[in-house]
């Protein structure tokens, strides 16, 4: 865990990333911590603070983990004052590696108090902020999975009908994440990998391990239930729910790649950590669990506590779905178009949906990160997230980076144009004020401050950020900043977006053609899925965005936005589940087609036969995420609550009613192929046992 992080919410090799290099290259540094100084008392005069802030930055300058500190800047030469005067704010910039500024930021904190004494020293910015959900996330994942296990427990002891079998999934999932966990570790000396992704491999794998256990184990029981002997059983479940086992972990292996063709690091690591856990859940699925089945014998349907109130054991047809899906298949145009309309409705909140980026807001408002920079937004005018960095370079300085379309032509001393676009600048809406804070000294480059009006991830901010990277300028201009990283962040997620889905949707196809042996019933899942996501993710626009679930889900802080690569990450793990169910739902519906050869009934016994299974399944994997809303980050309740809802609407709505309905709508041709995909199996005639 100590080789994880928090960082990476920024998409990397952006305008904003190269803006920041090369405003450091010319000396103008990013700082890693701000430090509000102001007196205890507050009745001491501005002179004691200003001279307490000197003297405590005399006393950093010489730490040997501070590379640089100085009163934070602003385009007045006001800013590192508050609007009363009494708070002065200093920046510093630490020396090393991420994980190692991380590591000084107490020590160099705890320099700065106790050099100016009986002084309120308050430390912000984003390195402190990471610090603090790094200690947050460690914490409150701990606690999230104490508090889901015996909730999980009892769940698997109803679902699988015996303690011992329960346990089995259990053995699934604490080997598959407990090998997940150290090959992120190795991950981590190479790449960013996030914290957060352990959260995420733990409820994606536990959740996998669950549906993976329950549907092969199901299949064995009904095996020995017709009167095979446990090997003949364990061999017919490898050959059907094994299969599509395989093709479960390979379609949401494929819908998490996706998201690496994303260049935001988080984001990254979390799909690493999905695909990961998702291939060791399958492995062990397939090897251990079977060993396990085969040693213990009947000893595995041993000690079930809730015998005597079972009216259906696992494995048997449930009585609920056969007469709910027998209702629906009779009347599928009027039970499709109703779950249509009501997907619909949940899914319209999702046309306003904002993207932005992770900050600080993301942990509670009491937590003193948090609450240092929002009094830091409150008493400054100017606070150092609403500066924008503009640099901007020669034909001599450039290093390839492109220019400004409508420039003048080249001239030697660039700088000499500097005071003549720091007024253009100055005549941008949304900008307050501009000053030129360092020039080349070859006189090929410069950099500026530009303050805006607008927080960082607002419309308004957006729209400057936009403005001033279109002004003319004398050479070639790059804008970073805040702002500027999340206009990027998000331009670079929907950029890519795309790609991801263009990819998806050949990578499943496939998949789910080779799975089905169709090509109708692979088109019809992804349609399916489409209408399942939208009504997840106007869901969380709904309790995130708008902020209507925070009095119900810990009193988060609502931005207004949702962070961009997690909702990306959302929205594709919840894909994946929704194809997971499909791939099982789809491959028993063509078993029973296979034997019968009677489109609805083939659908009723299949709906019958694994709607208890998926509606259990889901209900695991919901608790397990669910679990996640009780971190303190909003980040994690997040993931969670969007995952479990994802998980509960697709299993028990879409896989119960509206799959149903459209393959009884579709008839004969959801078993549509072109003769050069066919199976010899799916080109054998199946034996008629009843009209459709």
């Amino acid at each position: 865990m100590s080789a994880l992080s928090t960082g990476g919410t920024v998409a990397t090799d952006t305008e904003a990333a190269r803006a920041r290099q090369r405003a450091e290259r010319l000396g103008v540094l990013t700082p890693d911590l701000f430090l509000a100084v102001a007196q205890r008392t507050g009745d001491e005069s501005q002179a004691r603070v200003r001279d307490g802030t000197t003297a405590m930055t005399a006393k950093l300058a010489g730490q040997r983990d501070v590379e640089a500190v100085w009163p934070a800047q602003t385009t007045d030469g006001t800013g590192s004052r508050s609007k009363d005067g009494r708070t002065h704010l200093v920046a510093v910039r630490l020396k090393g590696t991420d994980d190692e500024r991380k590591q000084a930021a107490p020590d160099v904190v705890a320099a700065a108090r106790s050099a100016v004494p009986g002084t309120r020293v308050e430390p912000s910015g984003e390195m402190w902020a990471d610090r603090a959900i790094d200690e947050t996330v460690e914490h409150d994942l701990s606690r999230a999975e104490l508090l889901a296990a015996p909730v999980l427990f009892v769940v698997l002891v109803f679902v699988y009908g015996s303690v011992v079998s329960a346990l089995l999934p259990v053995v699934v999932a604490a080997l598959a994440i407990g090998c997940t966990v150290p090959v992120l570790g190795l991950l981590a000396q190479v790449t960013d990998i996030s914290r957060v992704a352990v959260n995420a491999a733990s409820a994606i794998g536990f959740g996998l391990a669950v549906d993976y256990s329950l549907f092969l184990m199901a299949r064995v029981r009904e095996e020995t239930a017709r009167g095979a002997d446990l090997h003949t059983a364990l061999a017919a479940a490898r050959r059907s729910s094994g299969r599509s086992i395989a093709f479960s972990a390979a379609a949401v292996t494929v819908c998490l790649a996706c998201a690496l063709l994303v260049p935001v690091p988080m984001l990254r690591a979390l799909s690493l950590a999905g695909m990961i856990v998702t291939v060791l859940a399958a492995l062990v699925a397939l090897t251990v669990l079977p060993a396990c089945l085969r040693l213990l014998g009947p000893r595995a349907q041993a000690w079930d506590p809730l015998a005597r109130w079972r009216r259906v054991r696992t494995g048997d047809v449930s009585r609920f779905w056969y007469r709910t899906t027998s209702t629906v298949t009779a009347r599928p145009l009027l039970a499709g178009g109703l779950a249509v309309l009501l997907l619909a409705l949940l899914a319209l909140p999702f046309t306003h949906a904002r993207l932005g980026v992770v900050d600080e807001r993301t942990l509670p408002a009491s937590a003193p990160a948090a609450a240092a920079a929002e009094r830091v937004r409150a008493d400054f005018t100017v606070p150092p997230e609403r500066l924008l960095t503009v640099v901007v370079t020669g034909p001599r300085a450039t290093d390839g980076a492109p220019a400004h379309a409508d420039r003048p032509a080249p001239v030697p001393g660039i700088a000499d144009a500097a005071p003549a676009y720091r007024d253009r600048l100055a005549r941008v809406p949304g900008i307050t004020g501009v000053r030129v804070v360092r020039v080349a000294p070859s006189g090929a480059a410069f950099v500026l401050l530009a303050a805006t009006s607008a927080a960082p991830g607002t419309p308004e901010a957006d729209s400057v950020v936009r403005e001033v990277r279109q002004t003319s300028a004398p050479g070639g201009v790059e804008v970073g900043g805040r702002a500027a990283e999340v206009v990027d962040t998000a331009d670079a997620v929907l950029g890519a977006l795309p790609w991801c889905l263009l990819l998806l949707a050949v990578g499943l196809l496939v998949l789910l053609s080779a799975c089905t042996r169709t090509l109708v019933a692979p088109l019809k899942a992804l349609l399916v899925a489409a209408v399942s996501l939208g009504a997840s993710l106007g869901a969380l626009v709904v309790l995130f965005q708008d902020g209507h679930g925070s009095a119900l889900l810990g009193h988060f802080t609502a931005t207004g936005a949702l962070d961009a690569s997690t909702l990306l990450f959302v929205l594709l793990i919840t894909l994946a589940l929704s194809l997971d169910y499909e791939v099982f739902l789809l491959g028993r519906i063509r078993e029973e087609y296979d034997r019968c050869g009677d489109n609805r009934t083939s659908i009723i016994e299949g709906v019958a036969r694994t709607g208890r299974l998926m509606t259990s399944a889901a209900a695991a994997v919901a608790i397990s995420t669910a679990a996640m809303a009780t971190s303190h980050v909003a980040l994690l309740k997040f993931i969670g609550i969007g995952v479990a809802l994802g998980a509960l609407v697709d299993a028990v709505l879409v896989r119960g009613v509206l799959v149903p309905a459209v393959m009884a709508a579709l008839g004969p041709a959801n078993w549509w192929a072109p003769a050069l995909v066919r199976s010899p199996l799916s080109t054998t005639a199946p034996v008629k046992k009843g009209g459709s």
